[in-house]
C-alpha cells in the first residue's frame, strides 16, 4: 500500500486529453440552438433526459453539456425536473420492461409540441442489449421518435447538432407534432 501511495504522488494521472480548443465553432453551434428554439418555441428550450435502461454513457456526455467547457444554459438550453415543463425528451438506453409504462407516462405528461430524441445506439434498435429478455426494444417501439443520434456514446457536439437538425426539422415542418 505504502509503495502505491508513493508512486501515485510521483506520476502524472492518467486522463485524457481536453478536447481542443474550438471556442467559436461551438459557441456558434449552440448559439444556433439558442436562437432557433427562441424562433420557433419563443423562449429557450427545455429538456427532460430520460434512462430508460441505459448502462450510463449516454447519460455522462449529456451531463457534459452542462459542465463548465460547454455550458449550454447561456445558449438558452436548459435541463428540466419536471415532463411538464419540457418541450423536448431525451430518451437514452433500450426500453427495459420496467421503464416501459414509466417512458409512456412521461410522454403522455410533456405538453404539445413535443419532441422525442433517442440518443445513441441502444435507444435506436436495442443496441448491444437487443433480444434481452428484459429489453422491449428500442425508444420508437414505446413512444414516436422524432431524431436518432448515433453513437455509443454520441459526443457533446453530436447531442448538440442533432438538437439543431431537430429545430431545423421543426421550422420545415418536417417534425411537427
Amino acid at each position: 500500500m505504502r509503495k502505491l501511495l508513493f508512486q501515485s504522488l510521483f506520476r502524472q494521472p492518467l486522463t485524457e486529453q481536453a478536447p481542443r480548443p474550438d471556442d467559436a465553432a461551438l459557441a456558434e453551434l449552440a448559439a444556433m440552438v439558442g436562437r432557433t428554439a427562441r424562433r420557433r418555441l419563443g423562449r429557450s428550450l427545455s429538456i427532460r433526459e430520460v434512462d430508460a435502461g441505459s448502462c450510463n454513457g449516454c447519460e455522462l456526455e449529456i451531463h457534459a453539456l452542462s459542465n463548465a467547457y460547454y455550458d449550454v444554459e447561456r445558449f438558452g438550453i436548459r435541463f428540466v425536473a419536471s415532463p411538464r415543463h419540457a418541450d423536448v425528451l431525451l430518451v437514452t438506453g433500450p426500453v427495459t420492461k420496467n421503464m416501459r409504462e414509466a417512458l409512456e407516462r412521461t410522454y403522455r405528461a410533456t405538453p404539445d409540441p413535443k419532441w422525442v430524441v433517442a440518443a445513441g445506439d441502444c435507444a435506436r434498435d436495442g443496441g448491444c442489449f437487443a433480444g434481452s429478455y428484459a429489453v422491449v426494444g428500442g425508444v420508437s417501439a414505446v413512444v414516436p421518435v422524432d431524431l436518432h443520434i448515433p453513437g455509443c456514446p454520441p459526443s457533446p457536439i453530436a447531442i448538440l447538432r442533432g438538437l439543431v437538425t431537430l429545430l431545423e426539422a421543426v421550422d420545415a415542418g418536417v417534425a411537427a407534432r
